[in-house]
């Protein structure tokens, strides 16, 4: 099997090229990335892709350089070329951010199955893309611990028997903290997450806990289960990483160590199970859990709001939450201002019904007027 790896050089993106090296029968035939030529550089001297391609057009030119031998793509053109690769069957999608929608429309409507470590595309245009994947007939397969780990409670099982879904959450690197201590927190504090390592965005949404409603409105997508049917738990070990509740009472739970190996492995693997060197769990540990904390995660009262608005409503709030996120990175904001405008658009923003990506552009558009508005 061939496949495309997109967002290479990220955090999904290295792990899962590590994943391959156990993989023989899977083939790298092409790798994208954001800006960063020089580690995209390294992999493609390692896994000697037909093509590779940068969003950035400035980093394009400098990979070039780089590999005079190699075929390199620029811009979305060339993230969608690699989503579209005549030999690929299975492009592996783990972009940062809303950048990472096209591609998989692309990839989608090549005919190519998709295992998809980008959230914000089911955020902001999940009745596209899971419409997109039926008339294709092709699968999108979960990354995410979360969704991976449902998915892989549901095997076997008729979704019309779920009677909940329950979404599992470290709870950030604030989940202890008091409402005055958080909002005090520098970002330097929050990307200091206590079970995972993963990319500067995604963590510092674990701290807001928008990641936990950008979760809950992707496991609407792939599932196909209302958003009454979905609960969220605080469960600080990350040995439980969600479970389903079945009509008859019976509860499933998948569990494994927080890495992010398996769930890759298995979206790449699908319906296989390959042998993978991990150590065994460690049962004589507590597992806890307890509700969430709305009142000091308000981002994950919003998302939920989003969601069970619909229409163009989450694909605004995800574009402004990527802003967002940047400004605080960069310490231009404090912690509860993401909540704080995020609300504020709510109350300025007419939400439209989401009928094609164009209605996504329109309300990404909005969300950057707005922030311009702010900053």
């Amino acid at each position: 099997m061939n496949i495309s790896v997109l967002g290479s050089t990220g955090s999904i993106g290295r792990q899962t090229l590590e994943v391959l090296k156990s993989l023989p029968e899977i083939r790298v035939s092409a790798l994208a990335a954001g800006s960063d030529y020089e580690n995209l550089a390294l992999q493609a001297e390692a896994v000697k892709p037909r093509l590779v391609a940068m969003y950035d057009k400035e980093a394009a030119r400098l990979l070039q350089k780089r590999l005079p031998g190699v075929e390199v793509a620029a811009g979305m053109e060339g993230l969608m070329a690699c989503a579209q690769l005549t030999d690929v069957s299975l492009v592996l999608n783990s972009v940062v951010g809303s950048i990472g929608l096209k591609p998989t429309m692309a990839a989608l409507e090549a005919g190519k199955d998709i295992a998809l470590a980008n959230k914000e595309t089911l955020v902001a245009a999940g009745s596209l893309v899971m419409e997109a994947a039926g008339a294709s007939d092709r699968s999108v397969r979960p990354v995410d611990s979360e969704h991976s780990a449902i998915w892989q409670c549901l095997q076997g099982n008729e979704t019309e028997s779920v009677r909940r879904l329950i979404l599992t959450a470290s709870g950030g690197a604030f989940r202890s903290l008091g409402k005055s201590e958080i909002e005090k927190a520098a970002a330097a504090d929050a990307l200091r997450h206590p079970n995972w390592n993963m990319g500067r965005k995604i963590t510092i949404d674990c701290a807001t806990m928008m990641n936990k409603g950008l979760e809950y409105i992707e496991a609407h997508w792939l599932f196909g289960i209302p958003y009454e049917k979905i609960d969220i738990l605080i469960h600080p070990q990350s040995i439980v990483h969600s479970m389903v509740e079945y009509e008859d009472g019976a509860v499933m739970a998948q569990m494994a160590a927080p890495d992010m190996a398996q769930p890759i492995q298995y979206a790449l693997t699908y319906p296989k199970r390959a042998a993978r060197a991990s150590e065994p769990l460690d049962f004589s540990q507590a597992l806890t859990f307890a509700p969430p904390d709305y009142s000091r995660f308000p981002c994950l009262a919003l998302a939920m709001q989003a969601a069970e608005t619909g229409g163009t409503l989450p694909a605004m709030m995800n574009a402004l939450n990527e802003r967002l996120v940047g400004a605080y990175l960069r310490d231009e904001i404090a912690f509860y201002d993401i909540s704080r405008l995020i609300e504020s658009a709510f109350d300025s923003y007419t939400v439209k019904k989401l009928s094609s990506l164009t209605d996504v552009d329109e309300a990404e558009a909005w969300a950057e007027e707005f922030w311009k508005c702010q900053s």
